[in-house]
């Protein structure tokens, strides 16, 4: 059977739980993105996949396809770059190790930034803590609920806007891997890489083409296109990027829950694209209901 004769859309590909910086349960969110139409979803939370086996189950219990997902942490010429990775091998020991690497670094510098803020505010660690579940990949969303938490910011919005942002003389950065070597490493691991949101406004604007072209040959498989952060102007240029080397082309929330506006089905991915990601797998495969 044709893959897209297994699975039913909408799809939703970019999703988050509190596994990483999300507010809802694996679970919940299987439901709240079920509640608003969609039938294919993917749980991409930052640098784990501790919550795909309850996304999973909960997937099918409401009749969905769940498909297996991480959001990669990378870097590129020092701006923060994310990959989304798909139905790799969560097993594979290179990716294991590099990510357990991303998580180590992410937690000593979240608690560095943490340091750095209770020097002028009242704000701890344990706020902190206080925020995350078991064990979630800590990161500045946290730190921004434990901002608003103690009534030093009114959201996620504004702590980043203000006590958050570089310019506020707080920020740490954390090790991430080059996207090249991140995208040999999901390719090695049987996984479908994407990168994520790749062309938003400001400091973290699309990468330059030539850069582009050298992570597709390195094994890139599309870019997440229609998604709220991307500019319509770094859209076109991807799409005809993607025309030219036949790439797939993805849509999706990046629900959060409410530590986001992003509302689940905002932006979902043709069933072409799903299937492509599906077929170009061997890591791991989807769940089926």
């Amino acid at each position: 059977m044709a893959e897209q004769e297994r699975f039913r859309g909408p799809s939703d590909l970019h999703l988050h739980s509190l596994r990483s910086d999300g507010t809802d349960s694996p679970a919940e969110v299987m439901d709240a993105v079920h509640r608003h139409g969609i039938r294919t979803a993917a749980l991409t939370d930052h640098d784990t996949t501790a919550g795909w086996a309850e996304a999973a189950e909960a997937a099918r219990a409401l009749g969905m396809t769940f498909v297996p997902g991480m959001e990669l942490s990378t870097r590129q010429s020092g701006r923060s770059v994310h990959l989304l990775a798909y139905l790799f091998d969560p097993a594979d020991p290179a990716l294991n190790a590099e990510i357990a690497r991303i998580r180590e670094s992410r937690m000593g510098r979240a608690a560095a930034i943490v340091a750095n803020i209770g020097r002028d505010y009242d704000l701890t660690w344990a706020d902190v803590v206080a925020q995350t579940f078991d064990d979630a990949t800590v990161g500045r969303p946290h730190i921004a609920d434990a901002l608003v938490a103690r009534g030093l910011a009114v959201d996620r919005s504004a702590a980043f806007d203000g006590i958050l942002h570089p310019r506020a003389g707080y920020y740490i950065p954390h090790y991430a891997p080059s996207v090249e070597d991140a995208v040999r490493l999901v390719v090695a691991a049987g996984g479908v890489p994407i990168v994520a949101h790749p062309t938003p406004a400001g400091r973290d604007r699309m990468m330059p083409v030539p850069v582009l072209e050298k992570l597709i040959a390195a094994g890139l498989a599309g870019f997440e296109i229609n998604h709220r952060e991307n500019t319509e102007a770094g859209k076109a240029v991807l799409r005809e990027l993607s025309h030219k080397h036949d790439l797939i082309v993805t849509g999706s929330s990046d629900y959060h829950g409410w530590g986001k506006p992003n509302v689940p089905g905002e932006n979902t991915t043709a069933d072409a694209a799903v299937a492509r990601i599906i077929s170009g797998a061997r890591g791991s495969a989807p769940v089926y209901p």
